[in-house]
């Protein structure tokens, strides 16, 4: 049986699966299995023939997941960009809902050794699957300037970017840059100044993290595959902890739920329009005060909910 030493406070737990108006008999996924607090809670709420499939990136969150004795309840070792794929291959066409609780987990966060944290120093890795692709020390080996310097920038919003990546790469010509230690003490040399209370490490660790694990791409790949196996009725449950995640949920949802736009004084009926697949559900939800004090990784996230309707794709 899998063991673990870190702790992981699901966020916005009842709110995200409330979203999903579970059927006893649905089919549901989880895309984002972590250390499963969202998947337990599901299979609590379905009834004896109704099923749900996660999907994690993480050995050690498929392990955890392996410990669940239950045979409505699948795990799936891939990324969920490869949503569609994997569903064919369990023979399951059609989903009632599909949740999604994007970033990084604590548990990733505070195993210093997977080297996702500036707080620890370990080997600089940053995988979420470590089983495949490239570690942050071997792209930073071998990355340009303008590469890296475009990285830091466009996924962590980091305005010290060319600073930084120059440090980097002048760095490295003397000692390869591999532990988590090193990248946060030559970013902390480029970054003249940071907002209180935030580490000069903070952007580049979550910009280098990002783009190794193509977190961007991955979630771009995906929601569409989703809508394409909701059926009608079928929810949307999405968490998103950073700027630029929710940013792509959103303007999916938004896009999605927009019906076609007809020249002004064209004499068509509005029942003749064809309608938009998705609609939104109620506003974006934050974690609460009480949350939020319990937990303060949960002051970021924002949770979308939107159905499928009988729209056309």
């Amino acid at each position: 049986m899998a063991t673990e030493m870190f702790t992981h406070r699901t966020v916005l737990l009842t709110e995200a699966v409330d979203g999903l108006k579970l059927k006893a008999d649905g089919i549901y996924v989880d895309c984002t299995y972590g250390r499963g607090g969202h998947s337990r809670l599901i299979l609590s709420r379905l009834g004896p023939t109704g099923r749900l499939i996660a999907f994690d990136r993480d050995l050690t969150a498929v392990a955890d997941a392996k410990t669940i004795a239950d045979d409505r309840f699948q795990i799936v070792h891939n990324g969920f960009s490869h949503f569609a794929d994997e569903l064919d291959a369990l023979g399951v066409g059609q989903v009632d809902g599909v949740l999604m609780d994007l970033g990084v987990s604590s548990p990733q966060l505070d195993d210093g050794a997977r080297g996702f944290s500036f707080r620890f120093d370990a080997p600089l890795d940053m995988r979420m699957d470590t089983t495949r692709g490239q570690t942050a020390a071997d792209w930073l080996a071998v990355a340009d300037k303008a590469d890296i310097a475009e990285v830091i920038k466009d996924y962590g919003e980091e305005r010290f970017a060319k600073q930084i990546a120059s440090a980097l790469v002048a760095a490295r010509e003397t000692n390869p840059i591999v532990t988590t230690r090193q990248l946060a003490t030559l970013v902390a040399t480029a970054v003249r100044t940071r907002e209180p209370g935030q580490d000069p490490a903070t952007r580049t660790f979550q910009a280098i993290r990002i783009y190794i694990n193509r977190e961007l791409e991955e979630l771009s790949l995906t929601l569409p595959q989703i809508l394409k196996r909701l059926t009608v009725g079928g929810r949307m449950s999405v968490i998103a902890f950073h700027s630029l995640e929710d940013r792509i949920v959103k303007r999916f949802m938004a896009d999605a739920s927009t019906a076609d736009k007809l020249p002004s004084r064209l004499p068509v009926r509005a029942a003749d329009i064809a309608a938009a697949p998705l609609k939104l559900i109620g506003k974006p939800i934050r974690a609460s005060a009480a949350e939020v004090a319990e937990n303060a990784r949960a002051r970021s996230a924002i949770l979308r909910l939107a159905e499928r309707t009988e729209g056309a794709l």
